[in-house]
């Protein structure tokens, strides 16, 4: 059965908890990047319409409960006030903030809210039982409202107090985001229109293991770049230089190898360098010729044409992970033509399971020429991982 979605509660006059992801980038106080925020508006301008009294939870950053002088620092560093500064800026109805996560001051807050007014609270991980799901935290925000609403598809695989806990209690709907999510990562991944190539980029063999394994049962190719190739090259037995290798996981890319067949493609050459530096010596070399003393930090023109020519024909394309370093520019070039090769396909729907490769199809100008880019790297993960998601498991069913 389908989940509950917003438009299928009454709002009108409750109070309703919005679980939102407003985990931006903050520097010296100020947002660098808002599309978190932007992207919940949707659901936040659709419930102030219905005239709703809106309480929003939200997590920034981490905090750190066991160092007391740690726990000042960092939930200095992670207030959430500029975002609630931010959030003024993009709706046209009053947004309140309140800097405690519970108490007197919380509760006058949300009895002195209006229809149609927004309350921020403060960083849900100031509290210390939030990221265990603690059952009596949960209880104290459930008593705060009369509806909870989930939109944080970035924080829909963790179970915690605002996650799983708070919808536990309340009857519970899913936002339009995490809507657009599960629809968008379902259409791709439970029923692809084929031929279907999934393309996985990253540092680790372990991060992937069973996004991979997963993968290779559903897709008709699986692309494998980034970091996690060079540990399938050492299991061929090349030679890898000093490029990153997960020497425990080498059995387990055998084993992989041998059932993917020709379904697996691997990348023939790289840019290598003298060190993990943007200024270090560099040159391309094949797969089987990289020095033993240099490290493979980006996919070649070889790889390249190769991983396009994978794509040709492609009907349904899930992409999760950088070909390699993009953040520096020297090692950006795979990622930027893989980008290219995919959403220069006909016809094709194109996913990005978000992470890093949404960030550098971001940065580099591609937003648009994607069917659709996650907003949750981790949890978009967990779903191409064919895994359950305790914070949608937990929404009532229609």
């Amino acid at each position: 059965m389908a989940k509950k979605t917003v438009k299928d509660l009454n709002v009108s006059g409750k109070k309703v908890i919005v679980r939102v992801d407003f985990n931006v980038p903050i520097k010296d106080g100020v947002i660098k990047d808002d599309n978190r925020i932007v992207q919940a508006l949707p659901t936040i301008n659709y419930l102030v319409e219905q005239g709703a009294k809106l309480i929003l939870l939200s997590h920034l950053g981490k905090v750190d409960h066991k160092d007391p002088e740690k726990t000042v620092s960092d939930k200095k560093k992670n207030n959430m006030a500029p975002v609630a500064a931010r959030l003024a800026e993009l709706v046209d109805v009053p947004v309140k903030f309140c800097d405690v996560t519970r108490g007197e001051a919380l509760e006058a807050a949300v009895e002195a809210l209006k229809e149609k007014e927004i309350l921020l609270v403060q960083n849900t991980r100031y509290e210390k039982g939030e990221s265990k799901n603690d059952p009596e935290l949960s209880k104290y925000w459930a008593s705060l409202a009369d509806l909870f609403v989930t939109d944080a598809f970035g924080s829909v695989h963790r179970a915690h107090s605002s996650t799983v806990g708070v919808a536990e209690i309340l009857p519970s709907a899913l936002g339009f985001l995490v809507e657009k999510e599960v629809v968008a990562l379902g259409k791709a991944v439970h029923n692809p229109e084929r031929p279907f190539v999934a393309i996985l980029g990253g540092a680790k063999v372990s991060d992937k293991i069973n996004v991979i394994e997963n993968l290779l049962t559903t897709a008709d190719r699986v692309i494998i770049g980034g970091g996690m190739a060079y540990t399938f090259l050492k299991a061929q037995g090349k030679e890898i230089g000093t490029s990153l290798c997960e020497d425990d996981k080498l059995d387990l890319a055998k084993e992989i190898m041998a059932k993917a067949g020709d379904k697996l493609v691997l990348p023939v050459d790289f840019r290598v360098a003298a060190a993990f530096s943007e200024e270090a010596d560099n040159y391309l070399a094949d797969d089987s010729a990289i020095p033993s003393d240099y490290m493979g930090l980006d996919i070649g023109p070889k790889s390249v044409e190769l991983f396009t020519k994978a794509l040709e024909g492609a009907k349904t394309v899930v992409w999760n992970g950088p070909m390699g370093v993009f953040e520096m520019k020297t090692y950006a070039t795979g990622t930027i033509e893989v980008c290219k090769a995919i959403s220069s396909l006909p016809g094709a729907y194109t996913v990005i399971g978000g992470g890093d490769s949404a960030r550098a199809a971001i940065e580099n100008g591609f937003q648009d020429d994607f069917s659709h880019i996650s907003t949750g790297g981790g949890a978009s993960l967990e779903f191409m991982e064919g895994k359950e998601l305790p914070g949608i498991a937990v929404i009532q069913e229609k």
